[in-house]
């Protein structure tokens, strides 16, 4: 008894190793109206790049700029961290790092403090204020995608189950 997909079984324009991931339980799937990886690749990423800003419009704090929040996030999810560290975590340089953590500091989202080991390195940490701002914008964002998925019907909700999943392989590789 062979567990491989049937030709007919198979949605045209996946790659043929996509099928056997998805769980027996979903219905086959239409074909999709791509012709080709490239075209899937484009509009794939233009919807997500559309669902990236409607989310980015949840912040708490519409003062700060994106790279000022991803900085705050890191610092509050991994703190506490030196200037390099969250520098290589944000993928920016320690200047252009700098200036987005004085900004932070001056809003008092995060605080700078002198290690105990060496007085010349700065740990960061997100302040009382800064931690509150990441959880309630989390909150807000959870919130907005939670009252969309609630509307889709129970196919589409296992859909992006498992799109979840493959979105997360996408982002590890």
């Amino acid at each position: 008894m062979s567990t491989s997909p049937q030709p007919n079984e198979q949605p045209t324009g996946l790659p043929a190793a996509l099928p056997a991931a998805l769980p027996a339980a979903l219905p086959a799937l239409p074909a999709l109206p791509h012709d080709s990886i490239a075209e899937l690749s484009h509009d794939f990423r233009l919807a997500n790049s559309r669902l990236t800003r409607r989310l980015r419009q949840q912040r708490a704090d519409d003062e700060l700029t994106a790279g000022q929040f991803s900085a705050l996030c890191s610092v509050y999810s991994s703190g506490p961290l030196t200037l390099s560290e969250l520098s290589e975590h944000e993928r920016v340089t320690p200047p252009s790092m700098n200036r987005t953590v004085n900004a932070l500091v001056a809003a008092q989202l995060v605080k700078r403090e002198n290690a105990a080991d060496d007085g010349r390195k700065v740990i960061l940490t997100a302040s009382e204020a800064g931690g509150a701002l990441v959880q309630e914008t989390r909150e807000r964002r959870d919130a907005w995608i939670a009252q969309r998925v609630m509307k889709l019907s129970p196919e589409q909700q296992q859909v992006l189950a498992e799109a979840t999943l493959i979105m997360k392989e996408l982002a590890e590789n």
